[in-house]
Order: structure tokens, then C-alpha cells, then sequence
């Protein structure tokens, strides 16, 4: 009962933070440091909690008051599944959402990105793109390799699914080797970005909100409307 409450007032404390501003409706949503997963990340590091975002994105799509959702990015990563879940999330929203990569969108933050209906990053962040990658013990079998292998594929079908870049292209990025000091991967920063297609347009704030701001008369004049929508 006593952990109920303290989820409860942390929820409260979230909402809080993105409250929607009364006159445009639009709520911020930051994705900063680390995305913090299943298991719980050392304490000196920023971290994002997926169990914390997942209740928050439904919040907003439910709530009337919000029209729109702008999400800022400024991540390295982390837990794959986590991320995944929550951009599935974004992406399934009814309610316009545009992302913001400042800083760095990297590894499981690319699909984060790309879930938004309309992304922007500003020209000095970098995205990094490379293979899934495990920690801790791994069991030395064929099923092990295929499992992160299927898991890299429903990421990339993801990632091609919300952006403008190919499946192979995508892949290539990917294993490219010579770019990363000691991994397999490519850096990206924001030109390199809308070129291959992974984001819509390199731009700041200003942008992002005019984009939202767009989408958000467009629904309105469709007749789309959370209220009736919720009653009908």
C-alpha cells in the first residue's frame, strides 16, 4: 500500500514536470542520460525510467488538455527492450508528437527518434547506429547469437518502418567498420542524420514547435478531438 502511494505521488511528480501549457496544449516529454530497463543502473548515472515514460505517454494521450507531445532526446542509450517499448508507444499515438535529438540520440535512442510523426535534430548532436549488444553472462549456443540477431532485425524493421532510410542501408550502417575506435558502427551527426533519411529536417526548438504546432491545427480541422473521440 505504502509503495502504491509512493508510485502514485511519482507519477504526479512526472506530470507535473511536462505540465501541458494551457494556451497550445503541447507537453514536453525529455529522454535524457541513460534508458534505465529491467535492471537498475549504477547510481552516479542520468538515467531515463521506461516504467516511469510508459504510464506518462498514456496520461497524455488520454488527457484532453494535451494536444501535442514534443520530445526532447539527449541519450546514449540503454536498455534495448525498454526503449523499444516506449517508442511502439510514441509511435501509436493519436496525439501529434514531434522529437528533438540535442546532444546525442544513440543506439536504442535511433528508434526514439524515428517514432515521433516528425522528427527534427539540431546540427551539432550525433547519432550513433551499431549492432544490439549483451552484457553479463551469455550462454555460448547458436540460439544466443540468433536471439540478439532477431532482436537487431525488429529494431531495424522499426527504425525503417518510421524514417525515410532502407532496410540495407540501415544494416550497413550498422557493422561499418574503421568509424568506431573500438566498435562496429557509424557516427552520425545532424546533416549526415536527415541525409540518410533516419530524421525529417535538421533544426532547433523553433522548428519543432512550428512542426507540432502545424499538426495540431491540421487534427483540429480534420475534427478530431480527444473528447469526442473518448465518447464516441
Amino acid at each position: 500500500m505504502e509503495q502504491e502511494k509512493k508510485n502514485n505521488e511519482l507519477l504526479e511528480e512526472l506530470c507535473e514536470l511536462g505540465t501541458a501549457d494551457t494556451e497550445s496544449g503541447i507537453q514536453v516529454l525529455s529522454v535524457i542520460g541513460q534508458v534505465e530497463g529491467h535492471f537498475l543502473a549504477p547510481e552516479q548515472n542520468k538515467t531515463t525510467k521506461y516504467e516511469h515514460l510508459l504510464p506518462l505517454l498514456v496520461s497524455m494521450e488520454e488527457k484532453e488538455s494535451v494536444q501535442g507531445v514534443l520530445i526532447l532526446l539527449n541519450t546514449m542509450g540503454g536498455d534495448v527492450e525498454a526503449g523499444l517499448a516506449i517508442a511502439e508507444l510514441i509511435a501509436s499515438m493519436q496525439t501529434p508528437t514531434v522529437s528533438l535529438v540535442l546532444g546525442g540520440g544513440h543506439s536504442i535512442g535511433v528508434p526514439l527518434a524515428c517514432a515521433a510523426r516528425c522528427s527534427f535534430i539540431v546540427p551539432t548532436a550525433t547519432m550513433t547506429i551499431h549492432p544490439v549488444r549483451a552484457t553479463g553472462t551469455i550462454i555460448g549456443v547458436p540460439q544466443s547469437l540468433r536471439n540478439l540477431e532477431e532482436m537487431q532485425n525488429r529494431i531495424c524493421k522499426f527504425i525503417v518502418k518510421n524514417s525515410k532510410i532502407s532496410f540495407d542501408r540501415l544494416h550497413s550502417l550498422m557493422t561499418q567498420v574503421g568509424n568506431l575506435v573500438t566498435d562496429v558502427g557509424t557516427v552520425l551527426d545532424g546533416e549526415q542524420a536527415v541525409k540518410e533519411g533516419l530524421i525529417d529536417g535538421v533544426g532547433g526548438l523553433k522548428d519543432a514547435l512550428a512542426a507540432l504546432k502545424e499538426m495540431i491545427e491540421k487534427q483540429e480541422q480534420s475534427g478530431y478531438n480527444k473528447e469526442y473521440d473518448e465518447d464516441n
